[in-house]
């Protein structure tokens, strides 16, 4: 039945688009960002109104006689039926006020064309017969997606609009079941120095091996989801029955050792059962699948933010992930990949993506072994495209209690403490936060709680 029916398409609609250009060469200002030449239907139509953009991108006068010239020298004035079609598209607009609306609907035809596109393509995936399920879901999504991107163009706004959108979601806050604002890592200090985790930022946390970061990263998850978060964890380097059971050996504060042999206390057995009550009820999504690659992360969020609403993403990291694999491609390229999809996912969801990298062995070198942003391993793009990137360092890695006191005979060794150091905050200051790591309960705490409850060990 569909095949007997033409493309939507609205014929006097992409008329009027290019009728109103001649007679106010000046309007393309306020469409340019509507509609593009592949949304007409009709080529002549898409001749003109490339014509049109070529003029206006040098800076050159839209009218019939520069549009007949462009039209020219592209070969094309004659298939569009010289001057006379021109006059006619004259003719038949009075006035260009309404320029707007007709681009909308030339842009509203292309994207119903697009989606039909996208169903054939989706057809012959189905018909393809793949035995990998899961990778032609994925095209498939990735079909639909692209037709939701060419549709999407956004434009300015005033910043009462902005604004007054903030009120609605501040003000609606209360009677919502989700959050709308930034996601609270949990650590009193971190999200004062960054206002919680900001939606739409890709935040980075490095350090060196066994410093702790996986375990900061799925403190935050767990913290997030208790105050009623959905988390979405991409884990690579562990399985998911390994993160879950560090998520409870954190949560009943018993040593991972004793519980994986099942050597626990009375007391402890009772807290194991307790926190797995607890941290049964959060809503915490796992995928430890070994290889993953941007397009397909987001092909699973994107069935989750629908199913659920994701509120923050974990991926546990980057060095671990795979990229569009393009021949002659490096690591560096493939990285810098990673990370602007993954910055895009972030916009395109809304959340805070926080994704774990390693440190260049650059930092072994330095007396003070303190991280700086170039120690980010294999590409400078993890700085660029990052908002906000944390360092964990800790000097108890580094040296012992004799050589501390020697150094420092007024100070404390700062054993278990980690200094969480902000080097790039694109929101705001850049400083140090102080967290104490239990490292044997897989357990970062705030500082001063730390001191009130277990001391200075």
């Amino acid at each position: 039945m569909y095949a007997e029916q033409l493309p939507p398409h609205d014929i006097d609609a992409e008329e009027a688009v290019i009728g109103s250009l001649l007679i106010d060469g000046e309007s393309i200002n306020r469409i340019a960002t509507l509609v593009s030449p592949g949304d007409f239907y009709r080529d002549r139509n898409r001749w003109c109104y490339d014509a049109c953009q070529a003029l206006y991108q040098r800076g050159d006068a839209i009218n019939q006689l520069t549009v007949s010239h462009e039209l020219g020298l592209g070969n094309h004035f004659d298939d569009i039926g010289g001057p006379a079609y021109l006059s006619h598209l004259v003719a038949m607009v009075p006035t260009s006020v309404h320029a707007e609306h007709y681009a909308r609907i030339v842009n509203r035809t292309a994207t119903m064309r697009r989606l039909i596109d996208a169903a054939g393509d989706i057809a012959t995936i189905g018909y393809a017969g793949s035995a990998d399920v899961d990778q032609a879901i994925t095209q498939a999504e990735d079909a639909i997606f692209k037709v939701r991107g060419t549709s999407a163009v956004r434009d300015f706004v005033t910043i009462r609009q902005v604004l007054d959108e903030y009120l609605e979601e501040t003000s609606g806050a209360s009677t919502s079941t989700r959050t709308v604002g930034p996601i609270n890592s949990g650590f009193r200090d971190l999200d004062s120095m960054l206002g919680g985790l900001q939606r739409g930022d890709l935040m980075i946390i490095a350090a060196r091996p066994s410093l702790g970061k996986s375990t900061l990263a799925m403190n935050i998850a767990r913290n997030a989801t208790q105050q009623g978060a959905v988390a979405a964890v991409f884990t690579m380097e562990m399985s998911r029955d390994q993160i879950a059971l560090r998520l409870l050996c954190a949560e009943a504060e018993v040593v991972s050792h004793r519980l994986r042999i099942g050597l626990l206390t009375d007391a402890e057995s009772a807290r194991v059962m307790e926190s797995i009550g607890e941290l049964s009820d959060l809503s915490i999504y796992m995928d430890d699948s070994a290889v993953q690659t941007v397009p397909q992360m987001r092909s699973k969020l994107r069935r989750l933010h629908t199913d659920r609403g994701v509120d923050l993403v974990v991926v546990d990291y980057l060095q671990l992930m795979s990229g569009s694999g393009a021949r002659g491609e490096n690591r560096v390229t493939e990285l810098g990949e990673i990370t602007r999809s993954l910055k895009a996912v972030a916009r395109d969801l809304n959340v805070p993506v926080i994704a774990i990298s390693q440190l260049s062995r650059a930092i072994e070198q330095r007396p003070d072994h303190y991280p700086m942003l170039s120690d980010l391993r294999e590409s400078g793009s993890i700085e660029q495209d990052a908002d906000v990137v944390a360092f964990i360092h800790r000097e108890d890695k580094y040296t012992n209690q004799e050589q501390w006191e020697q150094r420092n005979p007024t100070k404390p060794f700062p054993e278990n403490l980690a200094q969480i150091v902000i080097a790039k905050n694109r929101h705001g200051p850049t400083s140090t936060v102080e967290l104490y790591f239990r490292g044997h309960f897989f357990r970062f705490e705030d500082f001063a709680t730390a001191e009130s409850t277990v001391g200075w060990e």
